[in-house]
């Protein structure tokens, strides 16, 4: 074939000469540079490749990160893993052999991206993503990810994701706010873990977490910046009163001082607050993850001390009356979890006395039957949502539309296992969630977010939008 014929075979006269024109009429400095460019927008991009591999989350153990190739580059994505997981989520696939990472390897999950969603993928255009999305789920075939693992599946989605805006040359919360049908970005109120307790941690508080939530501040800098100064006020707090041994921190950063009550956690979290000056700007949040010490249709609040009383067994009622009094004497907010996750009954009661906004995390689990249900019950008023408890962006768009119908709020949240990528913080923008949950500011995993949050609300400037007191819909 001679020079010629393969340049019309091609049309590449044509499409040089296009390209010409372009940079003459756009006076380029740097012709060469243009014209390059130029080309590589003529092209489609598609998948090309996709390939995946076993690295280490926050806690040093195994989970699932991609690497997603279309012709306009290299687009990484890796998942956060939770402690335990939900009867109603999606699975995640681990080797479950226990003379490797004690069971928690996830060569099977990225085997099974490198085999079979790779070859699914190639040649598809990654701007859409309910097509990328759907053809995983068709490929596994099962309700809760069981063949691939929602780890495999969700890994790609997101990396897709960043593709997809790569492609339309858009930033990443721009894209997903595409794909979800909205408009306008809003910097979500971050809910700062600051005491960490419950199950995960050491000490005998019973509750999992103390959070703060910045919502007077007038931008998201600002609330970084009272979330940063509350928390280094509570190190002096705690080192005070209970010695520097103190100081440890959780997996998510959370101070696990060896404190036993509720009323002892909110009361240096308030003095802390205090010597910031930011009284009345900062309210408190409260993790109560009830599941974790129900005992039949009891709530013990003693399960992590050595010299249990006895005496500090609750019924659901007495639980209410507890959350009645604390919202009293404590400026809280917003209630996560304040039931066992099947005590529908206490948690319908209790939400409709409109105290404070209740998160459903182990009641839902990113489920759409369980947030259907809630919503028709009114056992809540705000989903935590927990990207790998669903398993792609499509179904993570979906599940916070339905929650924004029923006029609820939404918390976008890391997980205990998480990784450097800040695809949550795009999320969270993009779908106009108004709450972040991403750990204490403290810890590098748990950072990754914040500082994208700064980084979104330099790049939109005058048109940055702070959640702020509107950080939920009122009820």
């Amino acid at each position: 074939m001679s020079v010629q014929e393969y340049l019309d075979k091609h049309m590449l006269s044509r499409k040089i000469e296009d390209a010409v024109n372009a940079a003459v009429r756009a006076k380029t400095p740097d012709p060469i540079l243009f014209i390059s460019n130029h080309m590589k927008k003529a092209v489609p991009s598609v998948i090309t490749k996709v390939k995946a591999r076993q690295i280490l989350d926050s806690r040093g153990i195994p989970t699932v990160e991609v690497d997603l190739f279309t012709n306009k580059g290299m687009f990484r994505a890796s998942v956060p893993s939770g402690d335990s997981t939900g009867m109603y989520e999606a699975v995640e696939l681990r080797d479950g052999d226990k003379g490797t990472y004690l069971g928690n390897a996830v060569t099977k999950a990225v085997k099974n991206i490198n085999e079979k969603i790779s070859e699914a993928l190639v040649g598809m255009d990654p701007t859409i993503q309910l097509q990328i999305d759907h053809a995983m789920i068709d490929l596994d075939k099962t309700e809760k990810k069981n063949e691939l693992g929602a780890n495999a599946i969700l890994a790609v989605s997101i990396a897709a994701c960043k593709a997809g805006a790569a492609e339309k040359e858009v930033p990443l919360y721009k894209h997903i706010a595409d794909l979800s049908g909205k408009t306008n970005s809003i910097l979500p109120v971050p809910a700062f873990t600051v005491i960490s307790g419950g199950k995960p941690s050491g000490n005998s508080l019973p509750i999992q977490d103390i959070i703060i939530l910045p919502t007077g501040a007038g931008r998201f800098e600002e609330a970084l910046q009272m979330g940063s100064e509350t928390y280094h006020h509570l190190k002096a707090v705690i080192t005070e009163k209970y010695g520097a041994n103190e100081c440890n921190v959780g997996e998510d950063g959370g101070f696990t001082p060896n404190i036993s009550s509720v009323r002892e956690g909110l009361d240096i979290v308030q003095e802390a607050i205090a010597r910031t000056g930011y009284n009345g700007r900062i309210k408190i949040g409260i993790d109560v993850a009830a599941t974790d010490f129900c005992i039949g249709t009891k709530y013990d609040l003693e399960f992590k001390s050595p010299n249990k009383s006895g005496q500090n067994f609750k019924s659901g009622k007495d639980m209410i009356q507890m959350y009645k009094e604390l919202c009293i004497d404590y400026p809280i907010a917003s209630i996560e979890d304040p039931f066992d996750k099947e005590d529908w009954e206490h948690s319908k009661h209790f939400c409709s006395l409109g105290l404070c906004q209740v998160v459903g995390d182990d009641l839902l689990m990113s489920n759409p039957k369980r947030i259907e249900r809630a919503i028709h019950e009114s056992a809540c008023n705000s989903l935590l949502l927990k990207i790998n408890q669903i398993g792609t962006v499509t179904e993570a768009v979906e599940v916070v539309k339905m929650a924004k119908e029923a006029r609820w709020g939404v918390v976008v949240s890391h997980r205990c296992g998480e990784t450097d990528d800040s695809f949550i913080a795009d999320l969270a923008v993009a779908l106009g969630a108004g709450q972040i949950k991403a750990g204490a500011p403290c810890r590098g995993e748990r950072l990754a977010k914040y500082n994208q949050l700064l980084r979104i609300e330099e790049e939109l400037g005058d048109q940055a939008v702070y959640a702020g007191e509107d950080w939920r819909p009122s009820c």
